[in-house]
């Protein structure tokens, strides 16, 4: 009797105090899953401690890195807002200087209102640039941009870049030169005129920051899987390895003192990212301050060997 009173006084016990666990253990998941319900609406309430401390514990440390990829972002957002507000008030401040002093009376002078136009023109046209750009970027993002892919000699349309910013280089007596003699051409598929502009931006870049009497040198190799990738190095300035992670970005600038010693749109490597991403490609970067950097991506190779098969009927 006195061993069936005590299990059933343990038993109620028992309940009484797993009902009371469960209302409390209840009541911390509803406050909760006011910050996320998708966490905890299909999940059976724990009443084991053990396993509670588990699932707050990861609650706690999935939280935690979304707040800190929150802060990221919106650090991120802030230097893009400055950046972009910077990069828009330079070329429209410009522009609004030369008219208001042709308005002012200058324009009586022609030469001074001629030179003043064409200055305020190349205002316009940066204006035009990055606005062109950013639109581009923005299509390549949402996948609104259909890519026209072709055939074609990836060794012809380097050349092609290089004989387009020529004199470009020359400027600072820089070299464009291919790594090797290529005398078969080099197949692949892609969208011509995007991958054209790829290389564009690279190059451009390499001369920017290349050194006076540098070299700007491309490489195509051969990789596995129908696939070459295309190498673009120069011994310029180099990039510190902190900065490489955001080069990518949207008007990131490794040069952190606000002013911009080239012209450009400030976008060229983001759109450059968002091509080859579109292609399904990668893009590579390696870099050493005071040594130099290489920009290499890679790009779908059509066969070259193409072996004709003759099938033999026995009668």
């Amino acid at each position: 009797m006195v061993l069936l009173l005590f299990s059933s006084a343990f038993f109620i016990i028992q309940y009484r105090v797993q009902r009371f666990i469960y209302r409390r253990i209840k009541k911390i998941y509803e406050d909760v899953s006011l910050l996320e319900t998708s966490n905890f609406t299909d999940r059976e309430i724990a009443t084991d401690m053990r396993t509670l401390t588990e699932q707050v514990e990861r609650f706690a440390k999935d939280k935690k890195i979304e707040i800190e990829t929150l802060k990221v972002r919106e650090t991120y957002r802030k230097e893009f807002l400055g950046n972009i507000s910077h990069e828009l008030k330079t070329p429209l401040f410009t522009v609004q200087g030369y008219i208001d002093t042709l308005i002012d009376g200058a324009h009586k002078d022609k030469v001074i209102r001629k030179k003043y136009l064409q200055r305020a023109q190349k205002g316009v046209e940066r204006l035009t640039y990055i606005v062109k750009d950013m639109d581009m970027i923005t299509k390549l993002e949402v996948g609104d941009m259909s890519l026209e892919v072709v055939e074609f000699d990836i060794v012809e349309l380097v050349q092609q870049v290089f004989d387009q910013f020529e004199m470009k280089a020359a400027k600072k007596n820089i070299t464009l030169t291919f790594d090797m003699d290529y005398t078969d051409p080099i197949i692949v598929f892609a969208d011509q005129e995007r991958i054209q502009q790829v290389i564009a931006n690279l190059v451009v870049n390499s001369i920017k920051y290349g050194k006076q009497n540098g070299t700007t040198e491309v490489a195509i190799e051969d990789l596995i899987n129908n696939k070459v990738i295309v190498r673009v190095t120069d011994n310029g300035e180099g990039i510190k390895k902190e900065f490489i992670p955001r080069l990518f970005e949207r008007f990131f600038r490794v040069d952190q003192s606000g002013s911009r010693r080239e012209g450009g749109s400030g976008l060229g490597l983001a759109i450059v990212k968002h091509i080859i991403e579109a292609h399904n490609e990668s893009i590579y970067v390696d870099s050493e301050p005071g040594i130099g950097s290489e920009f290499s991506f890679t790009l779908e190779k059509v066969s070259d060997n193409i072996v004709d098969i003759e099938v033999v009927v026995e009668e």
